[in-house]
């Protein structure tokens, strides 16, 4: 139970907080004893239950892959349980050792989350059968809704209009191709049990057709175990609009307003927002009508989402699926209504009725949401994984809300999907959203993997994604321009020579400091390059394009500059200070000051200007490539590569590393130098320490195994 006696009296008057935006909940009157509760889940929406659950005074527990015990939703639940190895089908799917888990321990009710097992009715209904409340609808629900070809005749059936389409059992070539030629081309081609664009493909025309179809399927029975398929009517340039819905026990059914899904790659959605942009308010209530009588067509309980495709220049809207389950952008809803949702599963979940009725649900201004994922935007969107070197999130504010599971040296998984956060704003308008949208996002810094960051901020800044003429295949058509290579400014590039003048001082003289041998010729050299040369040069690469930045030093802390021995000379000051674990650099470049973050990682200098981020390469100069070569012998074990000192070690004893793993840095002869693993292993010993003045090829990480 909500053990609300003990605590009514303030309950009563609390306003629940998450992030920052407040949510009034009043007294809890539970009908059903829920006090600990099991999330079948990981990462952000793990993380995300456990926060209102915490603020509910209910109990929480964790299950976890092997991969995964150092996850931040272990860190933060009550308890926490290995469920098995990182693959999902031997961890976050086993149904059998979640449910026993939750009973060994006493759960009244079962948190599915989103993906995983929120859609599996088997589990539901499994549930049901061990007395555990599934905080979610009904398995027959689910299951009627699951099943796209199905649903949408329970739609027809229920006067909700759906699109043109085949959604038959006889699934010859024969009988699909003639219903193609009926729907006419192009058509939709969807597993019938799909969802995350797997299983989908268009065919264009009757040649494309039989191909489309042998790849629908094969990719849909491998991630759903079923190769059936169905067709629709392809609408050229549709948007793609959902609405919120929830409902409980006592009949009561309401929406929360419509939220615009457009933006996607890969028919995935990268950026959502609520309300739709340019609906009009008799359109919102025709959809939101709509959404109802879905939902009540199937005797719906809890949190779902009616999905609907949408001419983009009719606004005539179809029926395309249900979602049964809280989905990862029911925070843009919850920022413009300030209900938490999650609170309200659990309400529901207890035996309560929603504690709002239609009339008294407003929409307060505009929100957007941004997916930050690990992934390549210039290689087809492809994930990457590694580790989060560097993190540094934007502010919370009442108006900023981040959503995460992931923190500053975890690691994304080839195991599970490479979202990284959710970046959701509120503005009193859209054009406001936006700009919000953009500033924050310049905030997001991550150093250690690529990330889609720059590529939303091209999106939100894109004059006809600001002019709302969008539609699904917005991405695609604008390719080429969101991707064009912005030319490095020259100011960039004398404010990285800048960075690495300014923190060559401050090494030198941590050097100085650090080494108390005077015959040392490390320390020497270090001492004496507090006198500078009068000229120099420095090689960098940005965007693969290679640099020469010419320096000549006037006289202390003041310099010219010029790039790839043209232009004019420019006087260049500046500043470099430490702020946690980045550097802030200040600079003045022929008067105009400009500001920027820095975060150094091996060769490679990250600056983070208020317009975007930038990766520049610096090559180690000849003389350390020399002695990196000397070492070569030793590059299947962890050793110091050249006299410096440890700056920075990335592991800890226990750690499992893969080949090309980052270990440990070592600040040499003004450079940075990231040690790697060369094999596959697992940290036995650590032989140094952060600050430590280390000789060339000392041991420094010692791995099972490994002779002493």
């Amino acid at each position: 139970m909500f053990k609300i006696q003990q605590f009514e009296p303030l309950l009563n008057k609390i306003n629940l907080i998450y992030g920052s935006k407040k949510f009034s909940i009043g007294v809890i009157n539970c009908k059903i004893n829920i006090d600990k509760i099991l999330i079948a889940n990981r990462g952000e929406i793990a993380c995300r239950i456990i926060r209102t659950a915490k603020k509910l005074g209910i109990k929480t527990v964790s299950v976890y892959s092997e991969i995964d015990k150092d996850s931040m939703h272990v860190a933060l639940a009550d308890e926490a349980y290995c469920i098995g190895p990182a693959p999902s089908s031997q961890s976050y799917l086993r149904q059998d050792k979640i449910i026993s888990i939750a009973k060994n321990v006493k759960c009244q009710a079962i948190h599915p989350g989103y993906g995983f097992l929120s859609e599996n009715a088997e589990f539901a209904e499994l549930c049901q059968r061990q007395n555990i409340i599934f905080i979610g609808p009904s398995s027959t629900a689910i299951q009627k809704m699951g099943i796209k070809n199905i649903s949408k005749l329970i739609m027809a059936n229920a006067g909700v209009q759906i699109i043109k389409g085949y959604h038959g059992n006889d699934q010859s070539n024969k009988t699909l191709m003639n219903e193609a030629h009926i729907i006419g081309f192009p058509v939709m081609i969807k597993a019938v049990r799909g969802g995350g664009g797997k299983g989908m493909r268009i065919a264009w025309n009757e040649r494309e057709f039989y191909q489309a179809i042998e790849s629908a399927r094969l990719e849909s029975q491998k991630a759903f175990g079923d190769s059936a398929i169905l067709l629709e009517q392809y609408i050229t340039e549709p948007r793609h609009i959902e609405v919120q819905i929830f409902a409980d026990t006592h009949g009561n059914v309401v929406h929360l307003f419509e939220r615009d899904c457009t933006i996607q790659r890969r028919h995935q959605k990268i950026i959502e927002e609520s309300p739709a942009p340019g609906i009009s308010e008799k359109l919102r209530k025709e959809l939101g009508e709509a959404a109802i009588q879905a939902a009540k067509s199937v005797g719906y309980v809890s949190a779902g989402t009616i999905e609907f495709i949408m001419d983009k220049y009719t606004n005539t809207f179809y029926f395309m699926e249900m979602n049964t389950r809280l989905q990862v952008e029911h925070a843009v809803t919850e920022m413009i209504t300030g209900i938490d949702l999650v609170d309200w599963q659990f309400r529901v979940a207890a035996g309560e009725e929603l504690p709002l009725k239609q009339e008294h649900i407003s929409l307060n201004g505009h929100a957007l949401e941004a997916r930050v994922y690990a992934e390549n935007p210039k290689e087809g969107f492809l994930p990457v994984t590694g580790k989060l070197f560097y993190l540094n999130s934007p502010i919370l504010s009442e108006n900023v809300r981040v959503d995460t599971g992931i923190r500053k040296n975890d690691k994304v998984s080839v195991h599970y999907d490479p979202m990284i956060a959710k970046l959701i704003v509120l503005g009193k308008n859209r054009n406001e959203a936006l700009n919000i949208m953009q500033s924050k996002l310049s905030e997001y810094n991550i150093v250690g993997l690529e990330t889609n960051i720059e590529f939303i901020k091209d999106i939100c800044k894109h004059p006809k994604f600001r002019n709302n003429e969008i539609h699904t295949g917005f991405v695609e058509e604008n390719y080429q321009t969101l991707l064009n290579e912005i030319q490095v400014p020259n100011h960039l590039l004398a404010d990285a020579a800048l960075a690495l003048i300014l923190n060559e001082e401050a090494e030198s003289l941590k050097f100085s400091i650090c080494t108390n041998d005077p015959f040392n010729p490390f320390a020497v050299e270090t001492g004496l390059r507090l006198n500078h040369s009068l000229d120099r040069l420095f090689d960098f690469k940005v965007n693969n394009e290679n640099y020469v930045i010419s320096v000549q030093y006037i006289e202390p802390e003041v310099y010219r500059m010029r790039i790839n021995y043209s232009g004019q000379w420019k006087t260049v000051t500046g500043s470099l200070k430490q702020e946690n674990d980045k550097l802030l650099l200040k600079s003045n470049i022929d008067g105009i000051v400009r500001k920027c973050y820095i975060v150094k990682m091996g060769n490679e200098l990250h600056l983070f200007t208020c317009d975007r981020s930038w990766k520049v390469v610096v090559p180690p100069p000849k003389y350390i490539k020399e002695l990196l070569n000397q070492s070569s012998a030793y590059f299947d074990v962890a050793i110091s590569p050249m006299p410096g000192i440890v700056d920075q070690i990335l592991v800890t004893e226990g750690t499992e590393v893969q080949i090309g793993d980052p270990l440990l840095i070592i600040v040499a002869m003004k450079m940075e130098y990231l040690v790697k693993a060369k094999s596959i292993g697992m940290v036995e010993k650590i032989l140094c320490k952060i600050g430590e003045n280390v000789t060339k090829n000392k041991l420094l990480i010692k791995f099972k195994g490994d002779p002493v």
